[in-house]
């Protein structure tokens, strides 16, 4: 397999995780980390740290938005339960 055709099915695999996270919107971060080991938050991280070294502009909040398909605010709001 090439390179690109390796980065565009990593970019499709990342796109469908970020989709179905949208719609797992009664999974909490909690629950993945414990679980797997990363959140919602970790994601808009690395998503982050990807756009910076690529000299791509991109703020910590429009990250978590992608990832988050929302303002984080909002979506903490909505769906965020009071667990610790």
């Amino acid at each position: 397999m090439d390179d690109k055709t390796k980065t565009e099915l990593e970019a499709a695999a990342f796109r469908h995780l970020i989709e179905h996270l949208h719609e797992r919107t009664d999974v909490q971060n909690i629950d993945l980390m414990e679980l797997a080991g990363f959140c919602r938050n970790c994601l808009s991280t690395w998503y982050l740290e990807a756009a910076d070294e690529r000299g791509v502009a991109l703020s910590k909040d429009e990250a978590r938005e992608i990832v988050y398909g929302m303002p984080y605010e909002e979506w903490k709001a909505k769906f965020q339960t009071g667990r610790p």
